[in-house]
């Protein structure tokens, strides 16, 4: 069976909002919703819950969610869409004050904020710069007020939320925050400007937890796990890719903690996304002692100690050898109910034997492959 990656018949896809995110799973949403759908489920944990697109999804669909990771942003994110009970125009005065606060040179500014220089971001220091000055001030008068008003922690998280997209919108960058644009993006002379984000109702008591996963499974059940790990690459001569999410998206933490912390490096980083402060086992792909990768041991571990009947895990191909450790170790964590292979090359995604052959098709670029098993 082949269908189109972009075929939204096949369930009722909800609309989500998230910042640009590597790991989204925005285009996956058709088919993990629908191989959800066919199932007896009530509780859902989202495991890497990232940008929070699945997560939204799941919820309104009806799910009771846990949305967990380990980034603050992603709390922040997960508490204004899981947790609000209001309706969106509730929040049209607060994001209306924000938008009127008047733009003042801060942290922000300092450290983010270029001059346009005739089109280069690059600054009279050498280094480059994320945003422009004119929207840096707004985001360093803005987060100063947040700080001042006595928000309840929803409202603090919608206020947050609106003041990252905004921020998101008007960057100078490929989507991530490692490195940034020598020339300025024709969005970031536009002035960033808050809107309330696109919240639905919840009736659901959903949870939001920022922990390191194994916590989080640790003595607790659920019907139904989506586990993505934040795969990393599989090139033994590479360093660990372990810092991507972290470092990608520093920034966002920042915002969030208004901490002012420490930075290091031309992308002027957190100093705790470092490679000695930082680390996920599932973006370490180098070998262990005994010849296994390490990552793939993590995923086995991950899956042993999860109490949930069903278990949808995402795979993003990280070649060949990876792959047949990956089929080795999930062959043994329960009965396979379904398994899809996404290619976004070709804008396909088909329905895939439970063979080596798969083994096979992973070792194509941008291909992504999800595998349902019963417990």
């Amino acid at each position: 069976m082949i269908q189109s990656l972009f075929d939204t018949t096949i369930t009722r896809i909800p609309k989500t909002q998230g910042i640009k995110y590597t790991g989204s799973k925005l285009k996956l949403l058709p088919y993990i919703l629908r191989m959800v759908s066919k199932l007896d489920v009530q509780s859902v944990l989202d495991g890497f819950s990232g940008s929070t697109r699945v997560s939204q999804a799941f919820a309104q669909c009806g799910y009771q969610v846990t949305a967990n990771d380990t980034a603050v942003w992603s709390e922040i994110l997960g508490t204004c869409y899981l947790k609000n009970r209001k309706q969106p125009h509730e929040y049209k005065n607060l994001i209306e004050h924000l938008n009127h606060v008047p733009a003042e040179d801060g942290w922000f500014t300092e450290h983010y904020g270029g001059l346009p220089n005739a089109g280069s971001a690059i600054q009279a220091d050498g280094l480059k710069r994320p945003w422009q000055i004119h929207n840096t001030r707004k985001l360093d008068g803005i987060r100063s007020e947040i700080d001042r008003l006595s928000l309840d922690t929803v409202s603090k998280a919608v206020a947050l939320t609106s003041l990252i997209l905004a921020m998101d919108e008007v960057d100078s960058t490929l989507g991530h925050y490692s490195s940034y644009l020598a020339n300025w993006s024709p969005r970031s002379y536009q002035m960033m400007q808050l809107k309330v984000p696109r919240l639905f109702q919840n009736e659901a008591e959903h949870t939001i937890v920022r922990n390191d996963i194994f916590e989080t499974v640790k003595n607790r059940q659920f019907d139904f796990v989506y586990f993505d790990p934040p795969y990393g690459s599989n090139n033994e001569k590479m360093p660990p890719s372990r810092v991507r999410y972290n470092a990608y998206y520093h920034v966002w933490a920042t915002v969030c903690l208004n901490d002012k912390p420490e930075l290091f490096g031309k992308a002027k980083r957190r100093t705790d996304t470092s490679d000695t402060e930082s680390a996920s086992v599932f973006e370490e792909f180098r070998r262990g002692e005994n010849g296994r990768f390490l990552a793939v041991e993590a995923i086995e571990r991950l899956l042993h100690c999860t109490n949930a009947r069903y278990i949808l895990l995402s795979y993003s191909n990280g070649g060949k050898s990876t792959a047949e450790e990956f089929f080795e170790t999930i062959s043994n964590q329960g009965r396979l109910l379904e398994m899809k292979e996404i290619d976004y090359k070709k804008n396909v995604m088909s329905t895939m034997k439970w063979t080596h052959e798969w083994v096979n098709e992973a070792k194509k670029t941008n291909c992504e492959f999800l595998f349902l098993l019963e417990r």
